[in-house]
């Protein structure tokens, strides 16, 4: 979600500011220094944090979808949610504003409450599993309709990212449908639990494709911010009239 990803640039425009070189206090310093300022600050893309966040904890989690080394208890995952997927990406997405860029803010800082919310239901303190006193098929539906609930906005956003770039398309169409096939495999009856297992695995072999997408999106990002970068990584950007 980066400036050029974006079409924007940050060049000044429209003030005049006397510079201070005196080490005293300037107001129009302060000013032009201000992240809402309209002239050119120093704020990096958050971008990289956001997507590195987002795919480290989305790969994990995926991992253990598929039964990776026969992990069939996710709950590791929620260090990694709340701090990571959870806190990281939020910070990323309270960046995003002051830089303008709002699909950048809204993404980040959705996904980033996903991961804090969805880590709170396997915290015990939570009580979140306990109130439903065994009934572990009540249970299942009612995370069933939350990442369905997800998967409507992930749909959302993947409808924005059409004016994006290729990467961001293909990232929000594999999320979609990890989603998706996460939550109808929590809708899966017991007489068909075989399907759910099934359609759980799928969603996370759908999930760590998007995981890989992210991470070559975000190291596309943070080597677009060097300037003296050996390589580039293209994300096809469309070009708009």
């Amino acid at each position: 979600m980066a400036d050029l990803e974006k079409g924007t640039s940050a060049t000044a425009s429209g003030v005049n500011h006397t510079h201070n070189q005196t080490g005293v206090y300037d107001e129009g310093s302060a000013f032009r220094n201000s992240p809402t300022s309209p002239v050119k600050n120093r704020i990096a893309n958050p971008g990289s944090l956001g997507l590195f966040s987002f795919a480290s904890t989305t790969l994990i989690l995926s991992l253990y979808n598929v039964v990776a080394r026969g992990i069939t208890t996710p709950n590791v995952v929620v260090g990694m949610a709340l701090f990571c997927g959870g806190l990281g990406q939020l910070l990323a997405g309270m960046w995003e504003f002051p830089k303008g860029n709002t699909f950048g803010a809204t993404a980040f800082s959705s996904y980033g409450c996903f991961w804090l919310s969805y880590a709170t239901i396997f915290i015990p303190g939570s009580g979140i599993i306990a109130s439903y006193d065994g009934n572990m098929d009540e249970f299942a539906s009612a995370v069933g309709i939350y990442l369905m609930i997800w998967m409507t906005v992930t749909f959302l956003l993947f409808i924005a990212s059409l004016r994006k770039t290729i990467g961001f398309i293909a990232l929000f169409f594999f999320l979609t449908m990890t989603f998706m096939l996460l939550g109808a495999g929590m809708f899966v009856t017991p007489s068909s639990a075989s399907m759910g297992v099934s359609l759980q695995k799928a969603g996370g072999a759908l999930g760590i494709v998007t995981a890989l997408i992210a991470y070559y999106v975000g190291l596309s990002e943070l080597l677009a911010a060097e300037r003296a970068a050996v390589v580039a990584l293209p994300l096809g950007v469309f070009k708009h009239d």
